[in-house]
This record gives structure tokens, C-alpha cells and sequence, in this order.
């Protein structure tokens, strides 16, 4: 026998004829989603089909960013991938790397590239982006003149401000023409003067809002010096547009919230801030007003005039002090003096004299107080109140009873 291989060889070989093939290395194939599995290894497991026949295909975990969308039963899709040989089932197969819905997802590969290349330039990087003025009085409106979006924008703007002025620039939002007619719009609010600009359109599908996803409109919202606000579709709908422009709306009526104040809350607002700013500077006002005070009397304290009358006052507390001590020592001592004459007074020979008594002295002024100084003969100076007698001893008697008197006091 010749030539026999093994179904390992052959199954390689197919291998190797299928990666050598150009064409099925990145191929877009189109089909019908079924048996579609999500392993909890992260793969998924599905089949391609058309009307002709079936294909196996899976996309591998770390290819999960090449999707998009949840994919289910029934989807058309286009898959780009490439075309190989399992070589232990020895079955073909597709290996894909990315999966797009069919028709909308064509734009939708579209839109990502764009996206991927706008956020590479850095038009998408925050340091661009302009504040929105929180106090506007014009306001610039980049939408379809009949539309939902426009009375949605009007009715919330008139019922938070009506003072403020909205220009309407009547664009095209969808179709031919449309990008091109939202640029104009956009450039002609730019040079009015408006304090911002809010572009954007009701909901509808991808097709219904490629016009915010054009290239051209989002070089144009880059280099508006006016704050633009995007305000397409609803909530879930986001644009080239929306990444953009320096403030993203959910829907037209949240752009108006965003771009228009309310009036009666900033009034509120003012007259809370003005009573709030009253009552500060009344207690700042009394606060200095207290420090003032406080200075002045500590000045007034430490002022000359005060120190001087201060000093006076001590001086003539002393003083007052020093009376009064004075006086009380002065009384103490004139009570003794007066104590002090009593006793003189009753000691005082000129008092004695007055009872009746007498100073008897002789002839040489001593004093004769006893009858033995004195002699029969002797003469004597006898002084009592009004004078001094002079008399001759005569005779002396001796009086015991008085000499005894005298020592027992």
C-alpha cells in the first residue's frame, strides 16, 4: 500500500491549505445567529445560516471587545474573522473577532471608528471642554423647527426663566443634507452672540441620527467658542456629538434644565443670601463694635489723664487715711492728756494750797516738813493761795496720832 497518512496528517494539511488561503485569513460573512451559546469561559459558541447552508463559529473571550450588542436567536449579522480547520474534530470553522448587526451595524462599525479616531485627536478630553454659564440670557437652539425637541426646549425654558431669549436656527436633523445644515446652524449662533447653544433632535434610530455622528459636525462643535450643550434622542441614545460637545443632555428637556436658570429658585436664592449676608455683617458689625469698645477702654485705662486721676484718687484715699489716723491717734493722746492733767490737777500744790493747805520753808528755802528741822526762834516762809506769810517759831509740838496716819497710808 502507498501513500496512506493518517487522520491527523490529513486533517494538517487541510489546516495548512485553509491558513495558506488568503481570502478565508479576514473574510466578512453574513448570516442568521443560532445555536448561540455564552460558555463560562467567556467564549461564545454560535452558528451562521442562510438559506444554502450552516456555518460553526466561535469568538473567543479575548475577542469580546470586537462586540457590542448581547447577541441572540434570529440576528442577521456580519462577522469578520477568518476561516480554519479544528484539527481534532477535523471540522472547518469560523474564528471570528468581530460581529456586527447587519445593516445598522455597518453604521455602527462606522460610528466606533470614528469614535476610536475623534478620542485619539483628544477632541473627547476634558481640558476642552467649556463651563456652561450658569447665569444665560440668550440661548441658541440647533434643531428642527416643528419637532418635539424644540417645544420640549421652549416649555421648560419659559417655565424657569422667561426672560431669557431663545434663537431658534431651523435645521435639518435628519436625511440629506442634515449635517451639513446643523453645521450652519451652529455657526451662525457662534457668531450671534448667544451665551450657549444646545443642539440636538428627538429619538429615533441609528439611521434617524447619523447626522450628529458626522465627522464634519463634530469638528465644527470642537471648534465652536460657544458652550454647546447635545441634547440628541433619549436617554440610551448617544452620539459622536454627545462626546464632543462640553455638556451631554439625555434629551432636549434636560438640556434646557441645564442651559436655562430658574428665576423664582434664584430669586429665593438672592433673598436667602441677602439675609444670610445682613445677619453676618450685623454680627461682624457688633463683633468690631465690641472690639472697639474694648480698645477704647482699655486706652481710656491706660490713658495719662487717667493714670492721672487715678493717682489722685490713691492720693487722696492716703490722705483721707492719713486724716483720719492722725485725728485717731490725736484723740488717743488728748484723752490722755487729759488723763494726765486730772492727775496733775490733783497732784498741783496750787490746788492744795486753794483746800487750805500751806508750803512751809525756812529761811533758805528748804523745805520744813518735819519739827525737828526747826527751832524755837527760827523764822519761817509760810506760802498759801494768795501769798507767803512770814512768822518765828515759838514753840513745837509733837502729834503722834498723825505720824502714825502717815505711815499706815
Amino acid at each position: 500500500m502507498h501513500n496512506v497518512y493518517s487522520v491527523g496528517q490529513v486533517n494538517s494539511y487541510i489546516k495548512n491549505m485553509f491558513t495558506q488561503d488568503f481570502a478565508l485569513s479576514k473574510i466578512y460573512i453574513k448570516g442568521e445567529v443560532s445555536n448561540c451559546k455564552y460558555h463560562s469561559t467567556g467564549h461564545i459558541y454560535f452558528t451562521l445560516k442562510d438559506e444554502t447552508g450552516t456555518l460553526a463559529c466561535v469568538m473567543f473571550a479575548g475577542q469580546r471587545k470586537g462586540l457590542a450588542f448581547q447577541m441572540k436567536e434570529g440576528q442577521t449579522v456580519v462577522a469578520l474573522g477568518s476561516v480554519n480547520v479544528y484539527e481534532r474534530d477535523g471540522k472547518y470553522q469560523m474564528y471570528a473577532k468581530e460581529i456586527i448587526l447587519d445593516g445598522a451595524g455597518l453604521l455602527y462599525e462606522k460610528y466606533e471608528k470614528l469614535k476610536r479616531g475623534l478620542e485619539e485627536m483628544g477632541m473627547f478630553a476634558q481640558e476642552y471642554k467649556q463651563s456652561i454659564p450658569r447665569f444665560v440670557r440668550k440661548v441658541g437652539i440647533v434643531t428642527a423647527p416643528t419637532g418635539a425637541a424644540v417645544r420640549d426646549i421652549m416649555n421648560i425654558a419659559s417655565r424657569r426663566n422667561p426672560y431669557v431669549q431663545l434663537i431658534l436656527y431651523p435645521a435639518l436633523v435628519q436625511g440629506e443634507g442634515a449635517a451639513a445644515s446643523i453645521i450652519k446652524g451652529i455657526e451662525v449662533l457662534d457668531q450671534a452672540g448667544v451665551d450657549v447653544i444646545i443642539a440636538g433632535r428627538g429619538g429615533g434610530s441609528i439611521e434617524d441620527l447619523w447626522a450628529f455622528n458626522e465627522e464634519a459636525v463634530a469638528r465644527t462643535i470642537f471648534e465652536c467658542k460657544t458652550p454647546i450643550i447635545s441634547a440628541v434622542g433619549h436617554e440610551t441614545d448617544v452620539t459622536i456629538a454627545d462626546y464632543v460637545a462640553d455638556l451631554r443632555a439625555p434629551t432636549p428637556s434636560a438640556a434646557a434644565e441645564l442651559a436655562v436658570f430658574e428665576y423664582d429658585s434664584f430669586i429665593e436664592d438672592l433673598f436667602r443670601y441677602r439675609r444670610s449676608f445682613d445677619t453676618s455683617f450685623e454680627r461682624r458689625l457688633n463683633e468690631y463694635r465690641n472690639k472697639v469698645e474694648r480698645l477704647r477702654l482699655r486706652l481710656e485705662l491706660l490713658s495719662p489723664a487717667n493714670q492721672i486721676r487715678e493717682k489722685r484718687q490713691l492720693t487722696m484715699e492716703l490722705e483721707n487715711r492719713l486724716r483720719m489716723k492722725m485725728e485717731n491717734i490725736l484723740k488717743a493722746k488728748r484723752f490722755q492728756l487729759e488723763i494726765y492733767m486730772e492727775k496733775l490737777n490733783g497732784l498741783s500744790p496750787v490746788n492744795k494750797l486753794n483746800q487750805g493747805y500751806a508750803y512751809v520753808a525756812d529761811n533758805k528755802g528748804n523745805t520744813v516738813n518735819d519739827i525737828d528741822k526747826v527751832k524755837k526762834g527760827d523764822c519761817l516762809e509760810i506760802t498759801v493761795a494768795n501769798g507767803i506769810i512770814v512768822s518765828e517759831v515759838k514753840e513745837t509740838k509733837s502729834d503722834k496720832s498723825f505720824t502714825e496716819g502717815q505711815r499706815r497710808e
